[in-house]
């Protein structure tokens, strides 16, 4: 397996990223960051390309952004028109908030609809895009904008209340898996099968042995995490709420010595004060297989 790293400063310096020839699928990170805001991280969005089709993985604030920066240097399939299938792991904020953005995002240049899977709530979210842009919508379907098709800026919903459902489109599956992530019910962890790569996504969630099920030697697993010194530090509140609805690292290390995954890849980093890199030496400490902590736009196949 090769396993590539670019960092967000890496994709912009080079104009053009040529997909190897051997390489048929690639996980991009396209936004790594948490409700605390950081100016280098945007909201949580994970991409799975495979040869012409992207897949997408939540897609919080500033998500649309990176997958317009991620088509310009090498991977067109994530440009916002080229998108046709959207995951939702849950519907907190920091996961849905360029939900809207994606899909009213040049719809009139679309060749296909998105569709859009994950949590009971996504349609009544859907509803509220539409209520929210219906100025817009109304001034492009009857103005002088031409429009080929008048029904591509809508979405095709289809909700969930477990997990155990699975998408098929031809030789790539994607399997939902509940995890656990506080008191928001469902919540959604993602493993994707392909010809060549094993992906788990685990959207955000605490210590969970469903996940080591699903995640065992894959090749890679894209997992949340909070620092631990950083949770030592925050209120009793926060550590309730951090404990039961977040992975910390030391427990992290554990998910990972059990399912033992090809690569271990950080996001979603809760690490506040702390410096971010002793987030993964933390993950190190009890676990001796290959740790990377993710950026914006880092690729890795």
């Amino acid at each position: 397996m090769m396993i590539k790293q670019l960092s967000q400063c890496a994709l912009l310096t080079l104009a053009a990223v040529a997909l190897p020839a051997l390489a048929k699928t690639q996980v991009v990170t396209l936004g790594t960051g948490t409700p605390v805001t950081n100016p280098e991280r945007v909201g949580s969005a994970t991409a799975v390309v495979y040869n012409d089709k992207a897949y997408l993985f939540d897609i919080g604030p500033g998500a649309v952004h990176r997958t317009i920066q991620a088509a310009a240097n090498g991977l067109p399939q994530l440009h916002p028109t080229k998108i046709e299938n959207l995951f939702i792991t849950h519907l907190h904020s920091d996961h849905i908030l360029d939900y809207a953005e994606l899909a009213s995002t040049l719809w009139w240049r679309r060749d296909n609809q998105i569709s859009v899977f994950g949590p009971k709530g996504i349609q009544a979210m859907t509803e509220g895009y539409y209520e929210m842009l219906q100025v817009d919508l109304d001034l492009r379907l009857h103005g002088l904008q031409p429009v080929k098709d008048p029904e591509l800026y809508k979405t095709k919903v289809t909700e969930y209340e477990h997990g155990g459902w699975v998408f098929q489109d031809g030789d790539v599956t994607i399997e939902a898996f509940d995890v656990p992530h506080g008191d928001i019910e469902p919540a959604f962890g993602y493993k994707i099968t392909t010809p060549d790569k094993t992906v788990v996504i685990s959207g955000d969630t605490g210590y969970s042995e469903k996940l080591i099920e699903m995640a065992k030697g894959v090749d890679i697993l894209v997992h949340e995490v909070i620092n631990d010194e950083a949770l030592k530090k925050v209120s009793p509140v926060w550590h309730n709420y951090h404990s039961q609805a977040h992975t910390p690292a030391a427990e992290l290390a554990k998910v990972a010595n059990a399912a033992q995954p090809g690569l271990l890849v950080l996001t979603h980093l809760l690490f506040y004060a702390e410096p971010v890199e002793s987030t993964a030496d933390q993950v190190r400490e009890h676990y001796d297989g290959k740790v990377v902590l993710a950026n914006d736009l880092d690729v890795f196949e």
